[in-house]
Order: structure tokens, then sequence, then C-alpha cells
């Protein structure tokens, strides 16, 4: 639906769309277990009851089924966003990649709609050429498998904005700061129901300004899911399509290269609004609110316009207690000395450093043992308090559409000519 959506607004003709080799298992295998991806790569839905045992131990349950094509998808979105990386590394200032943003999944494990972590193998393979990656999240969810994936290293530095409390996935602290040699260079911003752009704005700002100035990211990688906007069905913000998108363009105003990332979003009319404008914004172009005609122009009935009007939700995030939360924060960059050393320990000239390869400092002189043990306790940690999602993967949206739902672009990506070099 986003793809037809920027076609139809003519916004595709000012793209260079690309569409990425396709990756294989040894390049999945840079993040993720060999038995989790070949149990990937062998399960379907024919075959899933004699897979009984892995099911449970993977998490594909739930929210995370298994269906026909799943290795395939799979591959496709996290070809885009690798494909994004290399693109942002061959001197791209944004490349766009909207199937992408699967934040939950765990080196081992599946997680709310997750699968393969296309975010975490996007920044190792950022990390060849950048001594620091930055990573965004504003979807509603705590990205919590990328914070996981690089919790005792600086060379990541990893800021989610999210709903905390009894919601999924329930983990994302403001005392969650990383460990080890990724000390302070986890930073959490946990926030209550009704959202709105001024509060937002008021905390995401002056964040991301002390960050970019203590850190100094060579890149950053963004995750944008549309479930925070207003009116989503899993979803209890009430930000506006305008207000998102000003996220995106204030960290694009520092001038580091940076890869959008899509992510969440449970209604899927506005998922195609929020990214279409986004899209358009990235551009410089301005687009009509009136929505063009287009195979699925039924589902942004009975209005037919690009922006939504704010729900009636009540803002539960009080001034003084986000002040307090932002003054939390700030105070964790203050113990950041400079921006970090990019040592990292032998390996192959060109390759990607894998988050269990890198040099985490001086903690971590007994090897890297201790990295996956921390890692496993919080795996295990996480399971133990995880917060059910409550979504419902295949039910369909109310009213109709004479589009197939087949997602035209297919793991390609996208970004504005002006803005990139071959």
């Amino acid at each position: 639906m986003t793809h037809n959506l920027i076609v139809s607004y003519g916004l595709y003709r000012q793209l260079r769309v690309w569409r990425p080799l396709p990756i294989d298992n040894e390049q999945l295998a840079r993040f993720h277990a060999d038995d989790y991806i070949s149990f990937l790569e062998r399960v379907t839905p024919d075959s899933v009851d004699t897979f009984t045992k892995q099911l449970k131990r993977f998490n594909m349950q739930e929210d995370c089924p298994v269906f026909d094509g799943l290795a395939q998808y799979c591959r496709v979105y996290t070809s885009g966003s690798i494909g994004g990386a290399l693109r942002i590394n061959r001197g791209a200032d944004v490349v766009l990649n909207w199937s992408g943003g699967m934040h939950h999944a765990k080196k081992s494990e599946a997680s709310g709609f997750c699968y393969v972590n296309d975010i975490v193998l996007a920044i190792l393979e950022l990390l060849k050429k950048h001594p620091r990656v930055l990573y965004i999240d504003i979807d509603i969810h705590h990205g919590d498998g990328v914070e996981e994936a690089f919790w005792t290293t600086d060379r990541v530095m990893t800021v989610s904005f999210h709903k905390f409390g009894d919601f999924f996935p329930g983990t994302g602290d403001v005392k969650d700061v990383g460990q080890h040699g990724g000390k302070n260079y986890a930073l959490n911003f946990p926030l209550r129901d009704g959202m709105n752009d001024d509060s937002y704005c008021a905390i995401f700002e002056p964040l991301i300004t002390k960050v970019m100035e203590h850190y100094q990211p060579g890149a950053v990688v963004m995750c944008c899911g549309a479930d925070s906007i207003a009116g989503d069905r899993l979803g209890c913000w009430n930000l506006s399509i305008k207000g998102h998108s000003r996220c995106i363009e204030f960290v694009r105003s520092f001038g580091r290269p940076v890869l959008v990332l899509g992510g969440g979003g449970y209604t899927m009319r506005n998922v195609a609004r929020c990214w279409t404008y986004e899209t358009a914004q990235m551009l410089g172009q301005g687009v009509a609110d009136e929505i063009p005609h287009n195979d699925y122009f039924e589902y942004y009935g009975p209005d037919y316009r690009l922006h939504l009007p704010h729900t009636e939700v009540e803002n539960l995030n009080e001034k003084a207690a986000l002040d307090n939360t932002r003054q939390q924060l700030f105070e964790v960059l203050r113990r950041l000395d400079a921006a970090p050393s990019v040592q990292i320990q032998t390996g192959q000239p060109g390759t990607a450093q894998t988050p269990a390869a890198m040099d985490l400092g001086e903690d971590r002189a007994d090897g890297m043992d201790v990295e996956a043990e921390e890692t496993d306790r919080r795996s295990a940690t996480a399971a133990e308090g995880r917060r059910e999602h409550s979504g419902e993967m295949y039910a369909p949206e109310e009213g109709g559409g004479s589009g197939d739902g087949h997602m035209m672009l297919e793991g390609g990506i996208m970004a504005p000519e002006a803005l990139c070099n071959e």
C-alpha cells in the first residue's frame, strides 16, 4: 500500500530504486545462530507439527506464526536493509527501506512479528566503514532486540522512545543503560499513553541534540514504526504524521547519512499515509492532502485525506515527569568522556564484526564469555517478563480495497536521487 501510494503521488519518479542482491545464510549468521537460521529455512505450515520443541525454543508461537514463504520473506526485507547500509557506505545521504525495521528479533528467537533482525545486520554493515553508529527508535514499542545485540559495546549507541509499563515487550526502563564496555551507550525514554506532538518534540529534539554532541556518530539508523501515530490499532499515542516525520527531518538536519527503516504499524491505511508523507518530506516535495486514486483507494475512506485528525486520547505524560527523565538521560550522557575508541578484535579486513566479536574495552579482559552470559541472562529475563503482543497478525481491517495486498517493491531500497551518489 505504501509503494502504491508513493507511485500515485508521482514520488516514485524522483527516487532512485535498487533491488539489492539476496543475502545468504552466511550473512544472516553474522548475528543469528546457525540452528535458528536452519529452523527458519526448514519449517513450513505443513511440517509445523514436527517442530514442537523448536517452536517453543525459538518463540515461534502466538505473535510469530509460521507461514508459507517465511524464509524468503525474511531474506527480502533483510536484503533491503543490508543493501541500504551498503549504499550509505558508498556515499548515499539517505536510504529508505520501509519493509525493514524488525527490531524485536533476537539472536536465537523470534519476537513481536519479527523473525530476523535486519537492523542489527544493517548496523554491522555500517560498522565496516563508520567508527560509531547511532540507532534511534521511534516505534511505540521498545527496540529491545537491537539494544540487546549491542548491550556491551560502545561502537553502537541505541536510543529508544517507547510506551512503557503493561505493554509489549515490557522492557526499556530509563535505568537500563548498557553494561561493561557498552555502559551508558543504551538510552531509554519510557513514556505513557497519549503522547502528542508537543510533548514528543520537547523530549526528542533536546535529547538527540545531546546525543549527537557527545557521541558524534558517523551514520544513523532509524526505526520509524508508524504504530506511534494517532489511530493505530495497537498503539495508544496521539502523534500526527507531521509530528512523526519531524523526528526524521530533525535527525537529518545534523548532516549524517541516515538509513530509514519501517517497523510496526497496525492500521494499514495510516502506515501507508505516514511513510508516503515522510518519503515526500525527504525528497523536499509537498504533497496534496487529498489522496490520489490508487489501487487501495477504498481503504482511505471516508475522508480520503493524507493527514489524520487527532484522537481524543488523554496525554498522561506530565511535563514534570518528562523533564525528570530527560535530565536522567542527560546525566548518563555526561558520563561519557568523549567519543569512544574504535578498536576491534582481530578479524578479516573488510568484514563486519558481529556484536560478539567486538572489543568492548578493559572490562572485557576475561574474553567474550562475559557478553555471551550477559546476553543469555537478558534474553531469559526478558522472556520471563515479556508482555504479550495483543495484535492479530492476519485480522482484516474494516473496509475493502481493490489491490491484492502484494508489496510491489519486494524489498527494494529507495533513495532520493538528489541526495545520493552512485
